[in-house]
């Protein structure tokens, strides 16, 4: 009880302030609950009485403002939120596209204490020079440092340290976001097909990753894994000496950033050819490796000297499994190709789309996505756009949420407009034709089918190699069985005393489990055996 008015309280004083700016946080069409039909009255004098502070304010500025009031925790959940659009509808979503993540850094005592206690010894010990922080966002902040290499030379490091307490701020707002997401699915039952509690449980696993430095450290290793080929992108190297869980130090970039053209233009870059990487490097971290930088907005993204794009920050990523990866390199390969008949197929195979629905309906529903954009111009085709139109199918076609797909969308939003800042007539199908189409040869191909034949006798291999311990375990079972056979079925001294207090506290419906899980053990000794 005292949890759930805790809880309440908390989200009040979220509300008030939402009211306060004037928003409202239920999607245009959406019937209001209940209980948030009595929140929007009772707090109408507010919004009254507030109404001239915040008239100056952009009414599409509103909501993301507010968000940033309320601190740390609600700007990560509005960053969340603002790739759900199946959640909170788009006309929301994109109001919290631009949601920034910046806040007041902390000070230089607390960060000294922070690399202190996370390294040991003192800060001199690690960086031979510290500056005051560059960038500051909700979860944490970064320095620009340097070290002191074995060979005497020194070299500049990028030094990011989380803020001092953000671990229990987050987990006292979660469980308020938890309350809030039951309460939902109560009152609300249409809402139950879009999970919200899972959606808070997607907020909670991302979050955990990122207040863990060390996970995001473990991500720039694999993304320079597997992009190590790769001579049009880098990231940059982890100082893995001076990380741990609440400090993290990179290579520092010296590049610029994409959002200063005129730093670009100056350097001689061709904008045209960096647009095309920054796609491309997209589309192929998606589909050949299945595993991407969940945030390329332009302040993430750098072009060195040798024009070669690096990305920083890895706290948010996306991952994509090998039916995702087909899904994504089908889907794209089948609209170019205009075969729709074949993007449909891949939606039922990956289980996205339920058997009841006919695939020539479903077929029909991407032919009339696909189709406006073939003739029209580079300018005019998205994308994001696409998939945006594709997922709004969610529900005529009973397809289940699928979170990974949707922060692919989300993502591709922003490349495409990271890549058309830099050639606005950028062709998109032109950038992602040669990715799919590879990805489809490598998997779908001769050589694919070759390696899954490969991969098909490894796991038969696996099982022979098993084969032994198998045989040893049914024979452990046979005597097993053929005991229980002869002497009948024995319960163990604890569970006969388990079922004695059952029976005197006569609750009959735990003296019943008991004897069905000690019966079930017995019928799948049985089974086994049998089989």
């Amino acid at each position: 009880m005292a949890g759930a008015i805790t809880n309440s309280l908390r989200l009040a004083r979220a509300g008030l302030v939402l009211a306060q700016h004037g928003v409202r946080f239920v999607p245009a069409g959406t019937p209001v609950p209940p209980p948030l039909r009595l929140a929007r009255t009772l707090t109408a004098p507010i919004r009254w009485i507030s109404a001239p502070l915040h008239a100056a304010e952009p009414r599409n500025k509103r909501l993301a403002n507010a968000i940033t009031s309320l601190g740390p925790s609600y700007i990560k959940l509005g960053q969340f939120l603002a790739t759900r659009g199946d959640v909170i509808g788009p006309e929301l979503a994109g109001e919290l596209t631009s949601l920034q993540d910046s806040l007041p850094p902390f000070s230089m005592a607390e960060a000294r204490s922070a690399v202190e206690e996370a390294l040991g010894g003192r800060l001199e010990d690690h960086y031979a020079e510290f500056g005051p922080p560059v960038a500051a966002a909700s979860i944490a902040q970064v320095h620009k440092a340097a070290v002191i290499e074995p060979d005497g030379s020194r070299r500049e490091v990028a030094v990011k340290i989380l803020r001092p307490g953000i671990e229990k701020q987050f987990r006292r707002d979660l469980e308020s976001y938890y309350f809030a997401a039951r309460q939902i699915e109560r009152w609300h039952p249409p809402s139950r097909r879009l999970k919200p509690t899972s959606v808070v449980d997607t907020l909670k696993r991302s979050t955990e990753l990122e207040m863990d430095l060390r996970l995001e450290a473990a991500a720039i290793s694999e993304m320079a894994d597997n992009t190590a080929g790769d001579e049009d992108f880098r990231v940059p190297q982890v100082d893995w000496k001076r990380t741990a869980k609440r400090v993290l130090t990179v290579e520092w970039i010296d590049g610029i950033k994409l959002s200063d053209k005129k730093a670009i233009a100056a350097a001689g870059i061709d904008q045209k050819a960096l647009g095309l990487n920054v796609m491309r490097s997209f589309l192929k971290h998606a589909m050949r490796d299945g595993f991407f930088h969940a945030d390329m907005h332009q302040g993430n993204l750098f072009v060195d000297r040798g024009g070669r794009l690096v990305a920083v920050d890895f706290g948010i990523m996306g991952r994509l499994g090998h039916r995702e990866q087909r899904f994504l390199a089908e889907i794209l390969h089948g609209l170019i190709t205009r075969d729709y008949r074949r993007a449909a197929e891949v939606h039922f195979w990956a289980g996205y789309v339920p058997p009841h629905h006919p695939v020539e309906v479903f077929a029909q529903a991407l032919r009339a996505i696909g189709e406006p954009i073939h003739g029209r111009t580079a300018e005019e085709i998205s994308m994001a756009d696409l998939l945006g139109q594709l997922f709004a199918y969610t529900e005529v076609f009973d397809m289940q949420t699928r979170p990974e797909l949707i922060l692919l969308q989300k993502t591709m939003v922003v490349v495409e407009g990271v890549a058309r800042g830099l050639d606005p007539e950028l062709n998109m199908w032109v950038a992602a034709e040669p990715v799919a189409k590879k990805w489809v040869e490598d998997n779908l191909g001769p050589v694919g089918r070759l390696r899954q034949a490969g991969e098909g006798a490894s796991a038969i291999g696996k099982i022979l190699a098993d084969l032994p311990a198998l045989l040893a375990q049914g024979q452990q079972t046979a005597i097993a069985v053929n005991d229980m056979a002869r002497n009948g079925l024995r319960l163990d001294d604890e569970t006969v005393r388990q079922m004695s207090r059952e029976e005197a506290r006569g609750k009959r419906w735990g003296r019943l489990a008991l004897w069905v899980a000690a019966l079930s053990l017995a019928a799948l000794a049985i089974a086994q055996w049998s089989h």
